[in-house]
């Protein structure tokens, strides 16, 4: 059933993409109380929360990734493993790991992939470890970096960051570290696409 709804997610998406709409504070989204320093304050930045082992997260992965081949210039996608939960740690360890060896694209989807369609259990270092070797990532060096200092690093600084954005599950996107959205105050999916779209045009025409 999962792997059909792939099939039917992205034409909704382009319905609702075409509709213009003003949304309101409080409502579809919400202003941080206090601006969260962003990676880059050239640009305007689109921060994604999730979790690999999050249905809804899954289900929200071929809306982010078709918007990403379409977002504006002058805008930057960053998506960022949460660590709201401490058990959802190994997941974000794994990501931060493929990040600094550069292959996140080669197998983030086939992640999402293996623990929603194929039910497959990647709850434990040796088990990523084993998925990405069989996807031709070396192992040895996935296994370093894993539980290196650097990605001790990343994993507190997102710890701090998520204590700041406030947000209480995934997905949620924050835009610019101002302003916070989830699908549960958007409505949908389709609809979280589409305030995203309003509150990064709202943030280019500060630059």
């Amino acid at each position: 059933m999962l792997k059909k709804g792939f099939v039917f997610l992205l034409p909704l998406f382009l319905v609702f993409s075409t509709a213009q709409a003003n949304f309101d504070d409080g409502i579809e989204f919400e202003t941080l109380k206090k601006p969260v320093k962003t990676s880059n304050p050239e640009k305007v930045v689109v921060t994604e929360l999730f979790w690999y082992g999050c249905p809804h997260c899954f289900r929200f992965e071929p809306y982010i990734e078709q918007w990403k081949k379409n977002q504006p210039d002058g805008v930057i996608l960053e998506q960022v493993p949460s660590v709201l939960n401490p058990r959802w740690t190994e997941h974000a360890r794994a990501y931060f790991a493929l990040q600094m060896m550069g292959v996140t694209e080669k197998v983030h989807h086939k992640i999402f992939e293996a623990l929603h369609i194929k039910n497959q259990r990647l709850t434990s270092l040796d088990t990523l470890a084993a998925f990405v070797a069989e996807h031709g990532i070396d192992e040895k060096q996935f296994r370093e970096h894993y539980h290196s200092f650097p990605v001790d690093t990343l994993v507190r600084k997102s710890k701090q960051k998520e204590r700041k954005y406030g947000h209480r599950g995934v997905p949620a996107v924050v835009v610019n570290g101002k302003y916070r959205t989830s699908a549960s105050m958007a409505g949908s999916n389709a609809r979280m696409i589409e305030v995203i779209d309003y509150l990064v045009k709202k943030e280019l025409e500060q630059k």
